[in-house]
């Protein structure tokens, strides 16, 4: 986890990995500008299929942490 906040320099993550990671971050502070670059580098690795379900649990966990958020639940752990 402490490594997220670097993916994008780190070496220890897959090109792969870091594109989903792009995309979770996108959805998460601008998800109406997911643009076509990011768009393109997504499907170049993850079929239609993969991505929806990329954005399924990005968006549920985006979901997640706005209901914990505005009910000030403190995680567990």
């Amino acid at each position: 986890m402490e490594n997220l906040a670097d993916f994008e320099t780190r070496s220890d993550f897959l090109p792969e990995e870091k594109i989903a990671l792009r995309f979770a971050e996108r959805m998460t502070l601008d998800s109406n500008n997911v643009d076509e670059r990011l768009w393109a580098e997504l499907c170049a690795h993850y079929d239609e299929g993969q991505v929806v379900e990329l954005a399924a649990v990005i968006g549920l966990f985006n979901y997640f942490n706005r209901f914990n958020n505005a009910l000030q639940m403190e995680p567990t752990k």
